[in-house]
């Protein structure tokens, strides 16, 4: 038999587990939405290397400096849209300088991308509404080719 000491303390914790998932929920969701968020990020900042190294190497293999940019920003979207990561902003830099150098001696060409990915569907205070994410690849253009 329960005594009336012991009814009063029990009755005393009803609703507190309903205060505490009151309490608590708010923070498990944004600790979910941060991981959510992080995860993403780590896999754009992963995902952008490939289309670096594509752009680059299109640039590359091109005749033309105008030609290198063109086939470059060309390859690193089609990049993108294979991987399933979409920019806001997409952003290739060729650095065609090699093409400069005279046959017979080594040269390079470097691609550099900035994806701007976007954030703003992920509900969370303090996160920001977008995330920039660079990477740069570099690539030999071949010695003994004519270069324009």
């Amino acid at each position: 038999m329960i005594t009336g000491h012991r009814q009063q303390r029990c009755r005393g914790d009803r609703g507190s587990a309903a205060i505490e998932a009151a309490i608590l929920a708010p923070v498990l969701l944004a600790l979910i939405g941060l991981a959510i968020a992080g995860g993403r990020i780590q896999v754009a900042g992963g995902a952008i290397e490939a289309p670096a190294h594509d752009a680059a190497r299109a640039a590359s293999i091109a005749r033309t400096e105008g030609q290198a940019r063109t086939d470059a920003y060309r390859a690193a979207s089609a990049t993108l849209d294979q991987q399933g990561l979409h920019c806001s902003q997409l952003t290739v830099v060729v650095d065609t300088s090699g093409f400069a150098v005279p046959v017979g001696q080594p040269a390079t060409v470097a691609a550099s991308i900035t994806c701007v990915v976007d954030l703003s569907d992920i509900v969370v205070d303090g996160l920001p509404g977008s995330r920039t994410i660079n990477a740069t690849f570099v690539s030999v253009l071949d010695t003994f080719r004519t270069r324009t």
